[in-house]
């Protein structure tokens, strides 16, 4: 998978004491509520699926809980414009850091697609698994049956959220969406009954940091990365904005459905660089 490598990054500020502390004590009731969130939702996922099935009606609950209760715990100044929608199909939305994870399962009920890697990250992977991720290859020879999983996944009633830009920016720009997952769409009649729902992902920085404060881009690193966001005395917020759905039978191919979802998205940035 690419990266975005993107203007650099300024020096990140010292920390401190204070701001030690501060990172230690949000980090550590940051961790006790997800962890023991999703030890929660394992157990209640153990009679869940022999009743549901691949159908999940009781833990995507907890998983909203526990991400919406993450941004008071961390400061963070949360806020949702529109309305997820309610049809069969699937999301898409801008990718700018980490804390999208967080932002976007807060507020629906919804399963990310995601890079296979991320299933053996430490820790991520896990929660990533636990949360019903589907994890897919970049390789042209899986694309079939990753179609196969798709569509099987989006028939079950799931919303999927994948981010076409393909790899994670400074969260300030939205990058040209790559068509090639657009593609499950458009099969077995699946662009007849479903939509596609474009969103966006709105950070607005500290005041006084760096508009990117929230960005996680290039080579940076996820451990200095979170202590720098849970040390900050101030926070900033994000804001999720969902647009219209739009029909995927309205569009004659994967390209201009996703020339649209990326001009719905771009449209509800309002300091596109």
């Amino acid at each position: 998978m690419s990266t975005w490598a993107g203007p650099p990054a300024p020096a990140p500020r010292p920390i401190g004491l204070r701001g030690g502390l501060r990172a230690l004590r949000r980090g550590l009731v940051l961790g006790t509520v997800t962890y023991g969130g999703m030890l929660a939702l394992l157990a209640v996922r153990l009679v869940e699926a022999p009743i549901h099935g691949k159908a999940r009606p009781w833990t995507p609950r907890i998983t909203r809980v526990i991400c919406r209760t993450a941004f008071p715990v961390m400061g963070i100044r949360y806020r949702v414009t529109g309305q997820p929608m309610q049809h069969f199909g699937a999301v898409v939305a801008n990718h700018g850091s980490w804390l999208d994870i967080f932002a976007l399962n807060a507020c629906q009920q919804i399963y990310f697609v995601s890079k296979s890697e991320v299933a053996r990250w430490p820790g991520i992977g896990w929660l990533a698994r636990a949360t019903g991720t589907v994890f897919i290859k970049r390789d042209p020879r899986e694309a079939k049956a990753q179609q196969q999983v798709f569509e099987d996944r989006i028939r079950a009633g799931h919303h999927l959220l994948f981010f076409p830009e393909g790899t994670s920016t400074d969260a300030r720009r939205v990058l040209p969406f790559k068509t090639t997952l657009f593609a499950a769409f458009y099969s077995h009649g699946l662009d007849k009954v479903m939509q596609i729902q474009p969103v966006t992902v709105v950070y607005r920085a500290p005041e006084g940091e760096d508009p990117r404060f929230y960005g996680w881009w290039g080579d940076m690193s996820f451990g200095p990365h979170l202590l720098k966001v849970l040390a900050a005395p101030r926070q900033g917020s994000v804001e999720i904005v969902f647009h219209d759905p739009q029909d995927v039978a309205a569009f004659a191919s994967r390209k201009a459905l996703a020339a649209a979802c990326e001009a719905q998205v771009r449209a509800g940035l309002p300091f596109v660089d």
